[in-house]
């Protein structure tokens, strides 16, 4: 019953490979949060959670679980929301990278904060990542988009990765969602109108992935 819709959707056969598909999330904050509610409700059953983060007052207006969660591990009350998702509390700096086993995921979510471990991410497994880039800043959630990280635009923080990349004469494509959109402030300003259509715009296209198209 709880699934019957995406069955209607999807097909059966369809429906299967989403529920077998085995996905890593990287950050689990405004843009994470709803990737992996997404996920969840679409049936995946096998969602793995990377986060060492706890909630404070300001994620109150964006990031799922925060409400009733300030000052609480942010991976232990998903879990609880999330009922059988696995959870890694561990803060993701470039040794974790380097350490992790990204091989037993089709997909890798990276919803993570910082610029080098994103980087890092994508060298070792552009072939299955779904990165979110800028997300802060902006209010017209029409303008998010998805695209090659070599063919987005407008967007300072995919820049940045494409530059250092370039540096390191790496070449390889990997999807990424962004937005175009002119920042509004200076400050890490945000709105869940846009960082939430991102995570859900990461759904989709890891949706897309499972299906194979």
């Amino acid at each position: 019953m709880r699934f019957d819709r995406c069955r209607m959707l999807f097909g059966e056969e369809d429906f299967a490979k989403i529920q077998k598909a085995r996905i890593l999330i990287l950050g689990v904050g405004g843009v994470g949060s709803y990737a992996l509610d997404c996920l969840y409700r679409t049936g995946v059953r096998e969602i793995t959670i990377v986060d060492y983060d706890t909630y404070d007052e300001s994620n109150r207006n964006r990031q799922i679980g925060s409400d009733c969660a300030v000052g609480e591990c942010k991976v232990s009350t998903l879990a609880e929301l999330y009922p059988g998702i696995s959870v890694i509390k561990q803060k993701m700096d470039l040794a974790w990278v380097e350490e992790f086993d990204f091989d037993p995921y089709d997909l890798v979510i990276d919803a993570a904060d910082t610029t080098r471990v994103k980087i890092e991410v994508a060298k070792r497994c552009y072939r299955k990542l779904i990165m979110s880039l800028g997300s802060a800043k902006r209010i017209d959630a029409s303008k998010v988009q998805v695209a090659s990280i070599w063919k987005s635009h407008g967007d300072a923080l995919a820049r940045k990765i494409r530059n250092e990349l370039k540096k390191a004469r790496f070449d390889r494509n990997f999807t990424v969602v962004f937005s175009p959109e002119e920042p509004r402030c200076k400050e890490k300003g945000s709105f869940v109108g846009v960082t939430g259509t991102f995570g859900l715009m990461i759904c989709s296209e890891a949706v897309k992935r499972i299906l194979g198209q």
